[in-house]
C-alpha cells in the first residue's frame, strides 16, 4: 500500500525522452495494469493499440501536431506510444478510457518508466487519416481517442516537477 501511495505522489509527466527503447517486460507490465483499469459495468470499453515502429509513430506524431498549429513532435522523441481508444456505444467510455491512461501512467513510473498523456486523439482518431489507421489496425467499431500515453525512459531534466498542492484542495463537510 505504501509503495502505491509513493508512486502517485512521485509520478510525474516526462517531457524528453531518451530514444533507448523500453523492455518488453515493462510495457507487458504497463499494458496489463492498462486492461485492470475500472470500467462501468465492468463493459471494458476501452482498447489500446501500442506502437513502437518509428515510421508510425512518426506519422501519429505529424497528425497530433497538425491538430496543435506545430511542426514540432508532440510526443517528445518517446519510442513507444499507447494508444487509449474507447468504445462510445458504452455511456461510460471517456470516464473508462481516463481511468486506463491514468493506470498506464502509474505503472510506468513504477516500473521505472517515463510517461506523459498526450491529448487530441480524439480528433485525431475522428479524421479520414486516423479512421484509415483504425481500419488498417482491425478496429471496428465507434472508437473514439482518449489519449496518447507515451513511453519512454526519461532524459536528463525529462520530468518536471511537482507544483505544491494548492490550499483548499480538499473540502471536508
Amino acid at each position: 500500500m505504501k509503495e502505491t501511495l509513493q508512486d502517485i505522489r512521485t509520478r510525474r509527466s516526462c517531457r524528453k525522452f531518451q530514444s533507448r527503447q523500453i523492455t518488453d517486460e515493462e510495457l507487458n507490465a504497463i499494458v496489463d495494469a492498462g486492461t485492470w483499469a475500472a470500467t462501468g459495468h465492468g463493459a471494458q470499453s476501452p482498447v489500446m493499440v501500442v506502437v513502437q515502429d518509428k515510421e508510425t509513430i512518426a506519422e501519429l506524431s505529424r497528425m497530433n501536431a497538425s491538430i496543435l498549429g506545430s511542426e514540432g513532435d508532440p510526443f517528445y522523441g518517446a519510442p513507444t506510444v499507447v494508444i487509449v481508444l474507447a468504445d462510445r456505444s458504452r455511456p461510460t467510455f471517456r470516464e473508462d478510457g481516463t481511468l486506463v491512461m491514468g493506470n498506464l501512467m502509474l505503472a510506468a513510473h513504477a516500473v521505472g518508466v517515463g510517461s506523459c498523456w498526450i491529448h487530441r486523439a480524439r480528433e485525431e482518431f475522428q479524421s479520414e487519416e486516423g479512421q484509415a489507421l483504425l481500419r488498417k489496425w482491425g478496429i471496428e467499431g465507434d472508437y473514439e481517442g482518449i489519449g496518447h500515453c507515451v513511453l519512454g525512459y526519461a532524459a536528463e531534466n525529462g520530468e518536471v516537477l511537482a507544483k505544491p498542492r494548492k490550499e483548499h484542495y480538499v473540502i471536508r463537510v
